[in-house]
């Protein structure tokens, strides 16, 4: 008879450096060894114009990046459930129609 092994207790500690932040970009940049998340804010300052000010990066292994992956889908789908499907079209007519973020 096999018994399950315990899962270990986690410690979440934030560093001094911790901060919330907003962000309404992502640029995903991918090689062999890892991916790198870039966070930042756009911002739509004329029709023709879109100033994005990236303002974190994070580095992610292809598993973590997977998991993180796994774990926002079942998110994204426990949200639809409660509040509704999310268009991805963008609502503003004054953001270009060729930028996805």
């Amino acid at each position: 008879m096999s018994q399950k092994p315990s899962q270990p207790r986690v410690n979440l500690v934030q560093s001094p450096e911790y901060r919330d932040s907003y962000a309404n970009s992502v640029q995903i940049r991918v090689s062999v060894w890892d991916f790198h998340l870039v966070f930042g804010q756009a911002n739509s300052e004329s029709p023709d114009q879109l100033s994005i000010q990236n303002m974190h990066g994070i580095f992610l292994s292809p598993q973590q990046a997977k998991a993180l992956w796994n774990v926002l889908g079942q998110n994204l789908a426990q949200y639809e459930q409660a509040f509704g499907e999310l268009n991805l079209e963008p609502q503003n007519p004054n953001f270009p129609p060729t930028v996805v973020n």
